[in-house]
């Protein structure tokens, strides 16, 4: 039975000449967003030494930001759809980075605790924002490119979070917070004197003033979850998000004991190629689906299904063999490809929900993706104690992405052309 799950036939779209302005101001902003949460991660010695804790503690701070980062993600992205985006987006901004050079002046665990609960709350309001901003902005044939540059910022923020560590070792823990929470601040300034939210379409001004009304939160859900579409994204990205944090999580793990690897050339083969390749994907897989949507109005679904049938057999393949060349390239080919689907969830989005509720629709996803990532995280490692080999944790991976591609599959299929926006 077809959904009322519709989508456009393809149309000329102009993009602004602000378009671009947005989404390279906002690479800057997620480099930091990733940046400032992550970094804390590689001084861990450093900080244990000046505040005593236990490791538990340690991990406590990682895992109380990212439970109020998901639970508050919906209603953080029910700001942005209920006000102005952009300013949602520069007072994140100024909030975490204020919260990060508090989190230098810490002197004891409980202080450390409560700095990291206050970034999950700021932090929280970004992502959706951005997001929601973006597509405003890029409203056809350049949309998936300019999520996928943005994503691309994120993920160069992950890479430089080694630079936490160097600066602990070298100097003190404390210097890399004051030093990234003062430069977030001054760019804070930066955003609030460029950064708009986007104007409406001139075809829309006239319906808008008619028919528009206050966006509240209990009738964006509502609205959401009426569309089995959506409920089919949600499934989509919570399982996609299980394969994610698996491999990620344990990966350099896998490379030290499948190939007998010291921890410094695994760390590289796990993070330096697989992020590398992830940060060519999302631009290689933003530029095609812009591409082939021109023609294709589902495109935006189908690409990242087709991907991810590339990435099931490359993880098999990598999680199976004992040569450490061909482990390699797989992973390389699943990192690439996988995140076809990264570039595309907001695209994809559009389709489904009401423009209105874009902002919350993303924070219900991110929802959903950090509650699995932690179970994720902590069902691995019980597996592993139950003595189930990596190869066999990376082939129940092989088959969720095969369940995520089918699922693509089934939602293109519930999908209906009419004359309305991509």
């Amino acid at each position: 039975m077809k959904t009322d799950t519709i989508v456009s036939t393809p149309k000329i779209v102009t993009v602004p000449a602000r378009a671009w302005l947005v989404v390279a101001l906002l690479c800057v902003v997620g480099c930091l967003n990733y940046l400032d949460r992550i970094m804390i991660t590689t001084m861990r010695e450093s900080i244990k030494a000046a505040i005593p804790m236990t490791d538990a503690q340690f991990g406590l701070l990682t895992a109380v930001f990212l439970w109020i980062y998901g639970l508050l993600s919906p209603y953080a992205g029910f700001l942005a759809d209920r006000f102005n985006r952009s300013r949602v987006i520069i007072g994140s901004l100024f909030v975490w980075s204020l919260v990060t050079w508090l989190t230098a002046h810490a002197t004891t665990f409980e202080e450390l605790l409560l700095t990291r609960a206050l970034m999950g709350i700021s932090e929280a309001c970004y992502i959706p924002a951005a997001m929601a901003l973006i597509v405003d902005y890029h409203r056809g044939p350049t949309r998936s490119l300019a999520t996928g540059i943005h994503l691309a910022g994120v993920m160069i923020g992950q890479s430089l979070g080694f630079l936490g560590g160097m600066i602990a070792e070298n100097r003190d823990w404390s210097t890399a917070f004051s030093v990234f929470g003062l430069v977030g601040i001054g760019y804070a300034v930066v955003l609030a004197l460029f950064l708009r939210d986007a104007p409406r379409p001139v075809e829309d001004e006239t319906v808008l003033t008619r028919t528009e009304k206050p966006v509240r939160f209990g009738e964006a859900v509502r609205n959401l979850f009426s569309k089995p579409a959506f409920s089919l994204l949600l499934l989509f990205w919570a399982l996609l998000g299980v394969v994610g944090w698996l491999v990620v999580g344990w990966l350099p793990t896998f490379y030290q004991e499948h190939f007998n690897l010291p921890q410094s050339q695994a760390g590289l083969y796990a993070t330096g190629y697989f992020h590398t390749a992830a940060l060519v994907g999302v631009l290689v897989g933003g530029a095609l689906t812009d591409r082939i949507s021109r023609n294709n109005p589902r495109g935006r679904i189908l690409v990242p299904a087709l991907a991810l049938c590339i990435a099931a057999p490359a993880i098999f393949l990598a999680s199976t063999t004992p040569v450490l060349a061909v482990a390699i390239v797989g992973f390389i080919c699943f990192a690439f490809t996988r995140v076809f689907a990264d570039t595309n969830m907001m695209p994809i989005l559009c389709l489904i929900a009401d423009e209105r509720y874009r902002a919350t629709g993303y924070g219900i996803l991110n929802l959903g993706s950090c509650i699995v990532g932690g179970l994720s995280l902590y069902a691995g490692g019980a597996l592993r104690d139950a003595q189930v080999s990596f190869s066999q944790l990376f082939q129940i991976a092989t088959v969720l992405l095969l369940i995520c591609a089918a699922t693509l599959f089934w939602l293109k299929s519930q999908t209906r052309l009419t004359s309305s926006e991509q």
